[in-house]
């Protein structure tokens, strides 16, 4: 989940709150059909990201945390010390976080800097934005990450925290497809997500059980280097991944 880590399954609801609409975000440059849910997200995730009942819910960072098994804060300031701060630095962060996630990659931009947030789901944009403060620098908009508006090469960085999990194999390769994509030469994608556990680690099988029981692709990363989704015949100028809690979590960093 992002940063839910993933529990769920179901039927979707159609968000009812008038707040969720389209007017609450950014126009993306019109180059694409405005995008629908994907029915993987519908089935699957409706429950943690597309029901009003469920935003209520989960935007609360205890619980954030909680799921995380206390380490929000340190992955999420891992992703910070990352990206540093650049005066004129254009991010894009794929995917809306519960949390304080946004508000504080907005605070480490610099005058010059801007910060794109893209999510298919408008109540997910719409919570967002009720989050933050006005801000020039920060524009939201209606995009699928598997097929994004934006030019090649328009971003310095690139982020996905804990997006790549929640996506079947080929989704998620056309995600990684489109960050290099909009991710300039010499630029980075940060990524954030699970990671098989030592063997040792006491919460191995419990999170196996759970992420099997309820997440039909998290076990990809636990299966599968990151590495192995990117297109096929490109090569990075490198890529940099390190473990924490045991192994459970990693982060990747690409160098395009």
């Amino acid at each position: 989940m992002r940063p839910l880590a993933g529990w769920g399954g179901g039927l979707l609801s159609e968000p009812s709150e008038p707040s969720t609409g389209a007017d609450a975000v950014d126009r993306p440059p019109p180059s694409r059909e405005s995008p629908r849910i994907p029915d993987y997200l519908q089935k699957f995730y409706w429950w943690a990201y597309l029901s009003p009942w469920a935003v209520r819910l989960f935007e609360r960072e205890w619980l954030v945390n909680l799921i995380l098994w206390g380490n929000y804060g340190r992955l999420r300031d891992a992703v910070l010390a990352e990206l540093g701060q650049s005066s004129a630095q254009n991010v894009l962060q794929i995917a809306c976080v519960y949390g304080d996630f946004t508000r504080r990659l907005v605070s480490q931009l610099g005058t010059a800097g801007r910060l794109d947030v893209v999510d298919v789901a408008p109540i997910q944009l719409a919570n967002l934005r009720r989050k933050l403060a006005a801000d020039a620098r920060l524009r939201l908009s209606l995009q699928d990450a598997s097929a994004l508006c934006f030019a090649g090469a328009s971003f310095d960085s690139t982020v996905l925290f804990f997006l790549l999990h929640e996506q079947p194999a080929g989704v998620r390769a056309a995600t990684l497809a489109e960050a290099v994509r909009v991710t300039r030469p010499g630029g980075r994608i940060v990524i954030v997500d699970y990671h098989r556990p030592v063997a040792s680690h006491p919460l191995r099988y419990l999170m196996r059980g759970v992420l099997h029981a309820l997440e039909p692709f998290a076990l990809d990363l636990w299966r599968q280097e990151i590495a192995e989704f990117l297109p096929a015949g490109w090569t990075p100028a490198a890529i940099e991944k390190t473990t924490s809690f045991g192994g459970l979590y990693q982060k990747v960093v690409i160098r395009v």
